[in-house]
This record gives C-alpha cells, structure tokens and sequence, in this order.
C-alpha cells in the first residue's frame, strides 16, 4: 500500500518500516512517520490527543510521552506498547515495528469507514455553523432532533412550517414578531451584513475593554485608603472571579442579527419606569456617607486683601534723579 499523503517519509512498505524499526524512537524518520499516520488518522476520526515529530534524539522521551496519551485513546490492545516504563517502551526494534503495524492498521480500517459512510454535504467545511444553528432553531421551535442524515432542504422546510405555525397562534395585530430585516439577501447583502457585524464587534470590544480598564482603575484606587489595607485579600477574593470572566471579544453571529425583530429597534431610556423595575437592585439604594470636603468651589471663597509694603528710603529721588539729569541735546 502506498502513501496517499504527499511528502516523506516514503511509501507504507514492509521494507521501509524494517529499515525505520531498527533505527528506533530516537530516528526522527521514525517519528515523522509515526505523526504522518497520526496526522491523517486524526482527520478521518475525531482525537484528542496527538503527536509531534522529533528533531533529534534528545527528544525521543517527550516524544514516547505523548505517543502514551494516543495508545490510551485508541485502545491499543498491545500490552508492550502500553504498560511499563514509558521512555523504554519503544527500546526494542521490535516494539518500533509493532507501533507501525497498529498505526498503518488503524488508518486502514478509518479510510475503509470513511468510503463506507461518506460525509454528508452539510458536515464540510464551512456548513458545520449552519447546521448547528438549524440543529438549535429546531430545538427553540420545541421539534424533536433532526436526524444526523436529514437533507438541508428538507430540514429547512420543516423549520418554516413550525415558524409559521408559531406565528399563526399570535394575537391578531400582534407586530413584535414581525422581523426587521424583510428582503431577499444577496451575495452582496450577505457581505455588507457581515461587514456590519464586524464593525459593531470592533466598536464593542473597544467600549468593553474600556469598561474593563475603568473598573481595574477603580479598585486600585480603592487600595489607597488605610482601611483597604487591612482589607486587601478579601476585596481581591472577591473581584478575581469576576475579573477572570470578563472577556472583551463579542460573540454575536449573523443569524442572531437576522433574528433582531421590530422590538428591539424601540429605543427606551434606562432610566424608565418600564426599564427600572427590572434592572433596579438593592445596591441603588445605598446611601453615601459624609465624606472630606476637598473644596473645589473658589465662588465661595474671598478673594485675599492686597498687602502694601513701606517705600524704599530714596528709591524714588534717585529715579527722578536719574531722569532730570538727562538733559535733551539741541
């Protein structure tokens, strides 16, 4: 069987994996063809664990370390390759020769499943996000899961059926649920929205960092006082958590743009009786203290009295002087 992949090292022949067997874990030729099989195992079949080709002897022990982790994953039914000392596992030629076999084995059997269940066109690359989304439009209509196999127009059909279904049992009149956006997308549109999005991430990562940034001002200012001292370990008990979830990327997709309605382009102020019963809290009905006049209101103040100081004794003759005995040439 030859290599399907391109590159080195060479074809899967019983004479190449001799000659790679018996230069052992510390050939880096064994290694790339043992992270060459990984890589393509890895995408016919969902792993977690994975391995990285030596560039030397010296890294022949990181390498057996994480080829343990793969073995354990995939079951690996040979008691020498996973039991024992794991930097000597791989000591023997024949250990090396049997970790090809299982390898070459397990690609073979992933490539037989693969031609058996081809994938279907939704799971490629680039309509994984859209099938989650129908997959959690079906679950917001209260459908049953579609199935795995289910056609795309198929499955796109039932979720109009159930959305008209939903809209029918409104109130007549009833407008909230009437979408925003109304037309027919084009390639252009779909463009310009995604455009849209990416501006209004950017602006939103900006306004929250500097949210983020502010509130980390302001709790280091709470540290100045003497009284924060003291109290310094419990203020930061209590902040970590919170500051660790804070993340200034936003997640907004495209179907949640699309699935703004009519209600949310009503602007109402915050401070609305419509709004503050819900967002109202207890901490809006502390009270602050008396705190330290610190001034700031020069209105209030007098301005100061000129002080007059006593005049120098023949300061002003010896001006005058000074002057007089200048006299104007004819």
């Amino acid at each position: 069987m030859e290599r399907d992949m391109e590159g080195p090292p060479g074809p899967l022949s019983e004479a190449n994996f001799l000659r790679l067997a018996t230069a052992g874990v510390r050939s880096p030729e064994f290694t790339g063809l043992c992270a060459q099989l990984v890589a393509e195992l890895r995408t016919l079949c969902p792993l977690e664990e994975d391995i990285s080709p030596t560039s030397g002897p010296e890294d022949a022990d990181t390498f057996q370390i994480e080829l343990s982790g793969l073995l354990q994953e995939l079951h690996c039914p040979y008691a020498v390759l996973t039991s024992g000392d794991v930097t000597t596992r791989l000591a023997s030629a024949h250990s090396c020769l049997q970790l090809l076999y299982f390898l070459s084995s397990e690609l073979q059997a992933a490539r037989l499943l693969r031609r058996k269940c081809p994938p279907l066109p939704s799971q490629e690359e680039g309509a994984n996000a859209a099938l989650q989304e129908l997959h959690l439009i079906c679950q917001a209509l209260g459908g049953p899961e579609p199935a795995p196999n289910c056609p795309i127009p198929q499955l796109l059909e039932h979720v109009k059926s159930k959305v008209a279904e939903a809209l029918s049992a409104l109130p007549h009149g009833h407008q909230e649920m009437a979408p925003l956006l109304k037309v027919l997308l084009t390639a252009q549109h779909w463009e310009a929205l995604e455009g849209i999005r990416l501006a209004l991430c950017k602006e939103y990562q900006c306004r929250r960092s500097m949210m983020i940034m502010r509130f980390s001002i302001t709790l280091q200012s709470f540290h100045w006082s003497e009284r924060a001292e003291a109290r310094s370990a419990a203020l930061l008990a209590a902040i970590s958590p919170l500051q660790k979830a804070e993340s200034a990327a936003s997640n907004v997709t495209v179907a949640q743009l699309l699935a703004a309605r009519k209600d949310a382009s009503r602007i109402i102020s915050t401070s609305s009786g419509h709004c503050r019963h819900r967002t109202s809290c207890a901490i809006n009905k502390v009270l602050m203290g008396s705190v330290p006049d610190r001034g700031g209101r020069p209105g209030e103040i007098e301005p100061p009295m000129p002080v007059w100081e006593k005049r120098r004794e023949g300061g002003g003759d010896q001006r005058r002087g000074g002057r007089q005995g200048k006299k104007k040439k004819k």
